[in-house]
C-alpha cells in the first residue's frame, strides 16, 4: 500500500530523514519508534505532503503523491496527532464531520456516519453538541480518531496520538484501538517514543536513530534477533515486559499442556501475548484460564505455572545472542 524510496529532508546542516526506504503492506500497523529527535514526525509528515521531501519517492496504492494535488491527498487520509488538534469552536458533530463535508457528502450520509463513529468510539450521542474543552483528554482523543475515520480513508496516519493520557486511560483506548473493526481494514503507520505501545499496537517496528532506520521487523524479531547493539541497548531495559507483549500464546502453544480444568470463562485468542494472558489471573487456588486456537479450534485450559512454564521453554529455543 505504502512505499517509500530513497527519502531525504534536511533543514539546513541537519538531515532529519536520511535515505530512508520502507515499505508497508495493505492493512498493517506499521509502528515508527525511536527517541526525540530521530525523524520520526518528520518522516510521517512528508507522507501527507505537509512537509516535502528534498528528494526521494512516496507511493501509495501503486500512485506517486505527488500525482495529485495536496489538499486531495490528505483527504484521502486520516490523520491523528497528539493533541488531537480538534476545532475548539466546533461542536464534537461538527469536527467529526470536518472531511465528509468538504467532500460534499449530502447531511443524512454524513449524520449516519458520525452516528456510527460515536458508538464504535464509545462516546454518547450527549457528547455530539459539546465543545472539546468539554471533554475528558480520552474523549478528545476518541473525537480526533472518529474525525480522521470519517470519510472512511484506506490509510491512517497517526502522530503520538496517545501520548497526551494519563497511563489509564491510555490502557484502555490501547484496548478499543485493537478491537476496533474500523482499524482492522487500515493500513496504519503510527509514530511513537514508548516502547511498550509499539509492542502493543504494531504489526510491524521501524526503529529509527539519527534520522535512518536501524532496524525493521516484527517486535518478536526486533526482541530476539536484534542488528545491533543500538537495537539491543533500546530494549534492554524493558526486556522482560517487552518479551511478555511480543510473544504470542500461537508461538508457545505447543509447550502448553493437553486438556486441563475447562472453567466457564471467555476464552483468550491464541494470538493475544503472554502478556494479555497474564492479566486474565485473579489468582486464586487452582486458578485455570481457556486458551483457543482458531485454527484448529482446540481449547487449552492451563495454570499460571503451566503458561509460565511454556514461555521459558519457547525462550531457550531462540538464538542466543
Amino acid at each position: 500500500m505504502i512505499k517509500v524510496e530513497n527519502l531525504v529532508k534536511s533543514f539546513g546542516t541537519v538531515k532529519a530523514v536520511d535515505n530512508i526506504s520502507f515499505e508497508v503492506n495493505d492493512g498493517e500497523n506499521m509502528v515508527l519508534l525511536g527517541t526525540s529527535g530521530c525523524g520520526k514526525t518528520t518522516l510521517l509528515k512528508m507522507l501527507n505532503r505537509l512537509i516535502e521531501p528534498d528528494s526521494g519517492s512516496i507511493t501509495i496504492n501503486n500512485e506517486n503523491i505527488n500525482a495529485q494535488p495536496a489538499e486531495d491527498l490528505r483527504r484521502n487520509m486520516g490523520y491523528v496527532l497528539q493533541n488531537n488538534g480538534l476545532f475548539p469552536h466546533y461542536t464534537v458533530a461538527q469536527n467529526i464531520a470536518v472531511v465528509p463535508s468538504l467532500l460534499k457528502w449530502d447531511k443524512a450520509k454524513t449524520l449516519s456516519r458520525v452516528d456510527e463513529l460515536i458508538q464504535k468510539l464509545h462516546l454518547s450521542k450527549d457528547h455530539l453538541d459539546a465543545y472539546p474543552h468539554e471533554l475528558s483528554g480520552g474523549q478528545q482523543q476518541r473525537v480526533g480518531l472518529a474525525r480522521a475515520l470519517a470519510a472512511n480513508p484506506p490509510v491512517l496516519l497517526m502522530d503520538e496520538p496517545f501520548g497526551a493520557l494519563d497511563n489509564v486511560t491510555r490502557s484502555k483506548i490501547h484496548d478499543e484501538f485493537k478491537a476496533l473493526d474500523e482499524l482492522k481494514r487500515k493500513t496504519i503507520i503510527m509514530v511513537t517514543h514508548d516502547v511498550q505501545e509499539a509492542f502493543e499496537l504494531a504489526d510491524r517496528i521501524a526503529l529509527m536513530d539519527n534520522g535512518r532506520i536501524v532496524q525493521t521487523g516484527t517486535p518478536t524479531e526486533l526482541l530476539f534477533n536484534p542488528v545491533n547493539d543500538f537495537v539491543r541497548g533500546f530494549l534492554q531495559h524493558q526486556r522482560l515486559q517487552l518479551e511478555l507483549r511480543a510473544v504470542k500464546l500461537a508461538n508457545i502453544w505447543d509447550y502448553l499442556p493437553t486438556g486441563g480444568r475447562k472453567i466457564n470463562t471467555s476464552l483468550i485468542p491464541a494470538t493475544a501475548g503472554v502478556w494479555e494472558a497474564l492479566k486474565n489471573f485473579k489468582f486464586f487456588p487452582r486458578e485455570t484460564i481457556n486458551l483457543l486456537n482458531q485454527q484448529n479450534r482446540e481449547v487449552k485450559s492451563v495454570t499460571f505455572d503451566e503458561l509460565m512454564s511454556a514461555y521459558s521453554q519457547f525462550k531457550i529455543q531462540q538464538p542466543h545472542e
